[in-house]
């Protein structure tokens, strides 16, 4: 681990509690802290390990909100849990296969266009205010479900909050507030699966990822709360702005600084 200046330091807590803020209100927090951690010289799969010890306290605090409101049943989701653990933990691993030069040019552009879906994607027309029914074909859903967005967060992150939102409002037909607290819970499983996978591989700042947690914890407390009592849409914005502007300063960095 690297000292860190304080000033540094003191920056990255607050892009962690507006990044936790953000994600628990309309998902993609770690389209923030993801370029913000790549920003300060960390290695691409120490800059992901470090995010998933933060994103995991963010995550937590989120969706136990969520189930406290009765905004999510986990009776309804066994299986969509399973997946998506599954999905994270071969996800992870193969982060730690990939070769540090050639994640450092790929996950900016990751983190650009999960910028560019979130401008440019629709919002389901979706008002069902219940779980669905358990039957054979929402089963088949939750598994495919599960494995690619547990693969994706395991794999790169940014965006998988935003990603459950909109698919599980497409696939389920539920609206924005039920998708938001499933996200948040499936979102959770995969952060801490992989948090497991990197610390074993040894991936992870612990002391940068403890601080940002925290803050991204209270972030997540603030934003959970003002979700349920405003709606999503408020933050897009901005967040999709400030998302965007860094992705294009890492993608000039590891692909045209040099030239």
């Amino acid at each position: 681990m690297e000292f860190v200046e304080p000033t540094t330091l003191i920056v990255l807590a607050l892009v962690a509690f507006i990044a936790g803020f953000i994600d628990a209100v309309a998902g993609g927090g770690g389209m923030l802290t993801v370029p913000a951690l790549l920003s300060i010289g960390l290695p691409p799969h120490i800059a992901l390990g470090t995010n998933k010890l933060a994103a995991t306290f963010a995550s937590s605090t989120a969706a136990l909100t969520y189930y406290q409101k009765k905004l999510f049943q986990p009776s309804c989701w066994g299986r969509a849990f399973i997946a998506t653990l599954i999905g994270a933990t071969i996800g992870t691993f193969a982060v730690d296969a990939i070769s540090t030069d050639w994640l450092q040019k790929v996950l900016p552009l990751i983190i650009l266009a999960a910028a560019i879906y979130t401008i440019w994607h629709k919002t389901p027309h979706a008002h069902q205010n219940v779980s669905p029914p358990p039957s054979p074909v929402l089963h088949k859903k939750q598994y495919a479900q599960g494995l690619i967005l547990g693969f994706y967060d395991g794999l790169a992150g940014p965006g998988t909050g935003a990603f459950w939102t909109v698919s599980s409002m497409a696939l389920y037909r539920l609206n924005i507030l039920l998708a938001s607290g499933l996200a948040k819970a499936m979102n959770f499983t995969s952060n801490v699966t992989s948090l497991v996978t990197f610390a074993i591989l040894g991936h992870i700042d612990w002391v940068l990822g403890l601080t940002m947690g925290v803050c991204l914890m209270v972030g997540a407390f603030v934003g959970a709360h003002s979700a349920i009592r405003f709606g999503a849409k408020f933050i897009r914005p901005v967040f999709v702005s400030v998302v965007s502007v860094l992705a294009i300063k890492l993608t000039y960095d590891a692909w045209f600084a040099g030239l």
